[in-house]
């Protein structure tokens, strides 16, 4: 059976691939100044991390996609997805999605053995704990599902250094993970009625509506909070001042209006746009500063 580029990309989720690159691209990249290893060298460890780190992301959701097709078919927003409307056979999805992320694992080992266990890490997160175990049986599954999809800015912190566990990178970490559960739950608020066919239990069905806020809220103030103390970790100063405080303040205007009208998607989208801004801003920062002391 062929299938079509657009039916790839659908298969390994490339939206969500492109966002892992940029997270681990920060991660790098802040690393990078942070860490006389690497920088007089040409970029081939960053092109080898970007080569490596698409093929393990995209395998990994070929196989999630692999294993979840029988629920995918319940859902209306995952119907069309080429394992359940029968344009990729399940075990044609497997053998990509392994054959991927084992290709992806050795670029990546060949690069740093720790960079290859993080991934082998995320792999094993997502697709066994989150998608078999949590996903279906608990309502804070989001939580430690969290896990892997914060881990690309540590795998890319990992390159030019092996201090993971620096404050640098864990700021990175944290504020990656924060995100995802106002992002995730805004999305079940939304999509309610599919999760619900699928009997897949989240905040919205089983706590109701009141305690969905309280836990976005929660979260997302633990997010905003720990970008307002960026410059505890990094040397913050243009970028702080003009435009991570008016950010903050934004998308926590947004989440209020949000919670009044249920008008989820200006939350949603100035949200995402300032995960992108608190993983980047402390680099941006870093270039502007070198540029003034230079």
């Amino acid at each position: 059976m062929y299938f079509s580029l657009r039916d790839y990309l659908k298969l390994t989720k490339s939206g969500i691939v492109f966002f892992a690159l940029v997270s681990a691209g920060a991660g790098y990249t802040l690393a990078l100044h942070l860490s006389a290893e690497y920088m007089f060298s040409v970029p081939w460890p960053f092109l080898w991390l970007l080569a490596g780190l698409y093929l393990v992301v995209s395998g990994s959701f070929a196989l999630n996609q692999s294993y979840e097709w029988r629920l995918d078919r319940t859902m209306k927003r995952t119907q069309t997805r080429p394992v359940p409307c029968g344009k990729i056979t399940a075990l044609q999805a497997f053998a990509l999605g392994i054959s991927q992320v084992i290709l992806g694992l050795l670029i990546l080992l060949a690069l740093k053995p720790l960079t290859a266990g993080l991934a082998l890490l995320a792999v094993l997160l997502y697709n066994l704990f989150y998608t078999v175990f949590w996903k279906k049986k608990w309502v804070f599954a989001p939580v430690p599902g969290a896990l892997p999809g914060a881990l690309p800015v540590m795998i890319g912190y990992s390159v030019p250094s092996s201090s993971i566990f620096s404050i640098e990178s864990l700021y990175l970490f944290f504020i990656l993970f924060l995100w995802q559960m106002p992002h995730f739950w805004s999305l079940a608020l939304h999509y309610k009625k599919d999760y619900q066919s699928a009997g897949i239990p989240v905040l919205p069905l089983n706590l109701g509506l009141n305690k969905t806020f309280y836990y976005i809220g929660f979260y997302l103030l633990s997010y905003l909070g720990l970008a307002l103390l960026s410059p505890l970790f990094f040397k913050m100063n243009v970028i702080y001042i003009f435009i991570l405080i008016p950010f903050c303040i934004k998308v926590f205007l947004e989440f209020i209006k949000f919670s009044k009208k249920l008008n989820w998607k200006p939350f949603f989208i100035w949200l995402n746009l300032s995960v992108l801004l608190f993983l980047w801003g402390p680099v941006f920062d870093l270039w502007i500063y070198s540029a003034i002391q230079s």
